[in-house]
């Protein structure tokens, strides 16, 4: 895990959030990314990060497919076997947190399943990003990628 990404594990909501208001939306992501879920401000934290890895979510895979590289499409990697599953869209639009512009991953209309999810996520630094979960309008909870450029 990136030593970043630990770092966050042991911040408070707020503190995530700052850190994410104070982050460019940077480049889409292209191609195979790590997850790590996020349970801020929990002792759990640790543990959530690694039995969520192991058990459920192991990260996203982005394909862009538009000119620039600013819009696409993307799929969770979910189970301990990392099936590519539940499909969303990728573009750039206004985050609802802070109205400046973010990456959306948008599953409304890609995603029975998942449908009233929306993720956010902005570059805090090269490769590793900072995400928001949103449950309707309700955020739910914080996750980080992170890209491998040398692979």
């Amino acid at each position: 895990m990136n030593d970043t990404v630990k770092s966050w594990l042991g911040k408070s909501r707020e503190e995530l959030d700052e850190i994410y208001k104070n982050s460019m939306p940077g480049s889409i992501p292209l191609g195979d990314t790590q997850g790590t879920a996020i349970l801020a401000g929990s002792s759990l934290s640790k543990i959530v990060a690694v039995l969520a890895r192991w058990l459920a979510w192991q990260g996203k895979v982005f394909d862009l497919f538009c000119a620039g590289g600013d819009a696409g499409i993307l799929v969770n990697k979910i189970t301990p076997f990392s099936w590519k599953f539940i499909v969303a869209k990728v573009y750039r639009d206004a985050s609802w947190m802070d109205g400046n512009e973010t990456i959306v991953i948008d599953y409304s209309k890609t995603s029975f399943v998942a449908r009233v999810i929306r993720d956010e996520i902005r570059e805090v630094e090269p490769g590793v990003y900072l995400g928001k979960v949103w449950w309707g309008k309700k955020r739910i909870l914080d996750f980080a990628l992170t890209v491998d450029y040398k692979a």
